[in-house]
């Protein structure tokens, strides 16, 4: 892919995958780590200083609850890591959901534009935490990177809205959007799926999903970044970055058990999920997360189902460092990276003008 030539100097793995065949739910093992520490950035090192010098209160249901109160304005107050939405077109367009009504956004580099796929984003924050104002950076970037439209998708949260509820709002969202362009004053032709973290996982079970039943426009691509693909087992990345890399082992069993899933089923785990005929996909992982070994693991399987793959890790950055681009600086580069390959494929993938 010539996009790709030009990702050498990023500091990152950027490839196609071409890997030995996986089991469906075995463990897969990860690359032979050595016995000297991990290579973290000096600027990840400096965030997680400063991260672990202010203890944070455990995520009880009750703080939960009272988080989910807190008005937009406040909610955006919590991004304060990431960078600024920048000069981008939005509008905020609400649809019947499977709950009842479900708030989207849309953001687009351009005031106007012909028809042409769009962006459907699902925003992290480990099922119960998170929302359209905490990932807006996030959400402007990519469509800033792709010149494409993103929609960002308000789905209902743990533990007042416990699973399938999330992955029921985030099929139901995208079956709107590719449905109801002119909401947005735009003409949509395909569906690329995105989300971050507990996003990335809901972009996986999506994906598959309208696979199986098809959209009005069909799915074009799926990025998923740092996504959960299998909550039924611990991959090696679990134990090797359970505590001090920001996302610790007692965070994610307490979003596991507001979320309450049930791990066997594809619509939670979609790693155990028949993964043939899905959409080529850019899969984002960092060097640094426990959830990294499970990324690994979808993307082998996913080339061994035969869906074109490429596969980007972000080496010595943490989970969710597309988020934090202004409390990590470095984390910007690797961002544009993989939006990069992706925009590649996409212009690969599309038929030749006339």
């Amino acid at each position: 892919m010539a996009g790709m030539r030009s990702l050498a100097g990023c500091g990152v793995m950027a490839l196609m995958l071409a890997t030995a065949p996986v089991a469906s739910g075995e463990a897969v093992p990860a690359a032979q780590e050595t016995s000297a520490a991990p290579d973290v950035r000096p600027d990840v090192a400096a965030y997680l200083k400063a991260f672990y010098a202010k203890p944070n209160p455990p995520f009880t249901r009750e703080l939960l609850i009272q988080i989910h109160k807190l008005p937009p304005a406040a909610l955006a107050a919590m991004a304060q890591q990431d960078l600024p939405i920048g000069n981008v077109t939005t509008k905020d367009v609400t649809m019947p959901g499977p709950g009842g009504a479900m708030a989207l956004r849309l953001f687009d580099p351009r005031p106007e534009r012909g028809p042409g796929p769009v962006v459907v984003f699902y925003h992290g924050g480990g099922y119960v935490l998170g929302s359209i104002d905490t990932h807006a950076g996030l959400a402007a970037e990519i469509a800033r990177q792709l010149d494409l439209p993103v929609v960002s998708v308000e789905y209902r949260l743990a533990p007042e809205n416990p699973w399938p509820a999330a992955p029921d709002d985030g099929e139901a969202a995208a079956r709107w959007v590719a449905a109801n362009g002119k909401a947005f004053g735009r003409a949509f032709t395909g569906l690329i799926l995105s989300g971050d973290s507990a996003g990335g996982n809901l972009t996986l079970v999506t994906a598959a999903a309208l696979r199986d039943k098809p959209a009005a426009v069909p799915v074009v691509m799926q990025i998923p970044i740092y996504p959960a693909t299998d909550f039924g087992k611990l991959y090696p990345s679990s134990k090797l970055f359970a505590e001090g890399y920001m996302l610790d082992a007692k965070s994610m069993a307490s979003f596991t058990e507001h979320y309450a899933a049930d791990p066997k089923s594809p619509r939670t785990s979609p790693i155990l999920g028949d993964l043939a005929g899905l959409p080529p996909t850019v899969l984002v992982t960092a060097g640094l997360d426990p959830l990294r070994d499970q990324g690994r693991a979808y993307a082998a399987k996913l080339v061994e189902a035969g869906v074109p793959t490429a596969y980007f890790e972000g080496k010595g950055l943490i989970h969710g460092f597309a988020t934090f681009r202004k409390a990590i600086p470095s984390a910007q580069t690797d961002t544009a990276a993989f939006l990069h390959v992706a925009r590649a494929m996409l212009d690969e993938a599309a038929p030749p003008k006339k």
